[in-house]
């Protein structure tokens, strides 16, 4: 860092430095590379102008580096007598700020009486460049002449040849074969004609057109220093640091936001785009963030794309693979999205609570759907069967149900069940004694152990859901955390908000009365508060006093008993 004193802030879990004068960028070099943000990215895919970072791309690999950062803001500083107009992100730089000579002169033709020039001045001038053309030596024959003759070059060259071979006797054209309508000599001659002047035309083409660039590259570096002085101070902010990912007023985006997702009544303003999606499935998992990839596709733009969308806020709700969205651009266009794959991370604590609800619930689902197919299939293959029967007497007979065989299966049905009734009623005896308020804590202790390890780890990663996994699977090297946090994430998001009004639904189902609806909900209250005590009774754990049969547990342990021995002797 040699002596120069830098500027710190903390944001985005780490710390970065900030450039923000003049004397930043002329020291630029000596900032050491492990407090860079970002040690390379990519040159196209971003929201910044290729152009200019191509330009800035010394190598032309298709990679920015830090060596190349570094040499363009020395030489920005060298042309620029103030680089702080740098931080203006404009395509003008006033012909006074231009220390460059030669570029001052031709910033000073191109903007004519102005004190400024600007990129919209130079397009113009290039546009308007005129030269003397070398003029086109003009055609030996007619245009359709020379079309003919070239059709049919090959077939005479070919003709001439078979004659000269039938003069030696080595050849023989045959009789039906057509003869050429001119002699070999004319065709030479016209050949040599038209190679002659097409080798003139091209020379005299090429040479206009190395005058008519020779002309226009006058005008390419101060084209080229335009662009740049545009654009460098936004690819610092997304380089060296990342201000425009964690600009609070949100007037710029990061030059990796491609644009909107529009969703589930959300709306996911971080949108990357995909370079390649199998990189993306080795890494971005490791971002903890919830993500879905997604085909984008406009037909009126012609264009195809593919994104991934950071939900950060909400409901997992409807979202599932095949869902169909809108992905609007920063430029405002739109395209049809399909979701194409979702990487499953929490997206809040809450939402992690009933994770393994939802999970269990899934699968309850895909059990009793895998179930009725089988036994739609059994019902199918059972129809087949007895059909087949029908038809033909010699086909075998279902063997008859064997109540022997089944005993034992019987059998062990009842021990399950004696089991579990002697552990329900162990269970019971041992919560005799339990205050009411126990029976809630041991409820909620339920809850916890069920939802408890879920949301411990999602609050372990929304701590830590990282954005650099997702930039690094695109080609980006990320030198530093680029921390989403739970407030940030919620700036990221946006969910539905409806005012608060009444509506009437006028396909509302029609109802009874409110008060009608109360009553009986506290009926069923009732009803059911009086089944939990009568049960609470029976089993001798009656909360508020002892129970009445001290002997009602052993008799249920004794009537489990029974039904086991009998269980045992089928």
């Amino acid at each position: 860092m040699a002596n120069y004193k830098w500027t710190f802030s903390n944001v985005g879990g780490a710390t970065r430095v900030r450039i923000q004068s003049a004397e930043d960028i002329r020291h630029l070099g000596e900032l050491d590379k492990k407090m860079w943000t970002v040690l390379s990215c990519p040159v196209s895919g971003l929201e910044i102008c290729e152009e200019s970072l191509r330009a800035i791309d010394i190598d032309g690999d298709g990679k920015l580096r830090i060596k190349e950062v570094v040499a363009a803001a020395d030489k920005l500083c060298a042309v620029l007598k103030d680089p702080s107009s740098l931080f203006e992100q404009k395509d003008e730089i006033a012909i006074a700020n231009l220390a460059d000579e030669t570029i001052a002169e031709v910033a000073k033709k191109v903007a004519a009486d102005k004190q400024v020039v600007t990129l919209a001045d130079v397009d113009a001038a290039i546009a308007a460049v005129a030269i003397e053309e070398q003029p086109v030596p003009a055609a030996p024959l007619e245009a359709d002449v020379i079309a003919a003759y070239k059709e049919k070059s090959a077939e005479y060259a070919a003709y001439f040849e078979q004659e000269k071979l039938q003069k030696i006797g080595l050849a023989l054209i045959p009789e039906e074969t057509p003869k050429p309508g001119m002699t070999e000599k004319k065709f030479l001659e016209m050949g040599q004609q038209i190679a002659d002047w097409e080798a003139a035309k091209a020379a005299a083409e090429t040479a206009n057109a190395d005058a008519l660039a020779a002309a226009k590259a006058v005008f390419e570096p101060l084209r080229t220093l335009l662009l740049v002085h545009r654009d460098f101070y936004r690819l610092l902010k997304n380089f060296v640091t990342f201000e425009d990912f964690y600009d609070t007023k949100k007037t710029n985006v990061a030059s990796f936001q491609a644009g909107t997702l529009v969703i589930d009544q959300r709306a996911c303003h971080l949108c990357i785009r995909v370079n390649d999606l199998p990189k993306h499935d080795a890494q971005a998992p490791q971002s903890g963030i919830y993500l879905i990839y997604c085909d984008c596709e406009s037909k009126k733009l012609g264009k195809k794309m593919q994104i991934v969308a950071a939900m950060t806020q909400g409901e997992i709700k409807n979202l599932s693979v095949g869902k169909n969205a809108i992905f609007y651009d920063n430029a405002g266009n739109d395209y049809d999205a399909t979701v194409i794959k979702i990487i499953d991370n929490p997206i809040s604590i809450r939402q992690a609570f009933w994770t393994p609800y939802r999970k269990f619930g899934n699968w309850i689902q895909e059990k009793i759907n895998k179930s009725a197919a089988e036994k739609d299939a059994k019902a199918f293959d059972d129809m087949k069967t007895k059909a087949d029967s029908a038809a033909d007497p010699n086909a075998p007979k279902k063997q008859a149900f064997d109540i022997a065989k089944f005993a034992g299966i019987f059998a062990a049905i009842g021990m399950a069940l004696g089991m579990i009734g002697t552990a329900l009623v162990e269970v019971a005896a041992g919560m005799k004694g339990f205050s009411w308020w126990q029976y809630l804590l041991i409820l909620v202790c339920i809850l916890l152990v069920i939802s408890g390890p879920s949301m411990i780890m999602a609050w372990m990663k929304l701590r830590r859901r990282n954005l650099a996994p997702v930039l690094n699977a695109n080609g980006w090297a990320v030198n530093a955390d680029t921390i989403i946090s739970v407030p940030f994430g919620v700036t990221l998001t946006e969910q539905v908000q409806f005012p608060l009004i009444k509506l009437t639904d006028p396909f509302a189902k029609k109802g009874m009365p409110t008060w009608k609806k109360a009553l009986i909900w506290i009926a069923v209250l009732i009803v059911l508060c009086a089944a939990t005590a009568a049960c609470l009774y029976y089993f001798g754990v009656w909360p508020f006093e002892q129970a009445a049969d001290p002997q009602s547990a052993e008799i249920v342990e004794e009537a489990v008993e029974q039904v086991v021995e009998e269980s045992a002797a089928l």
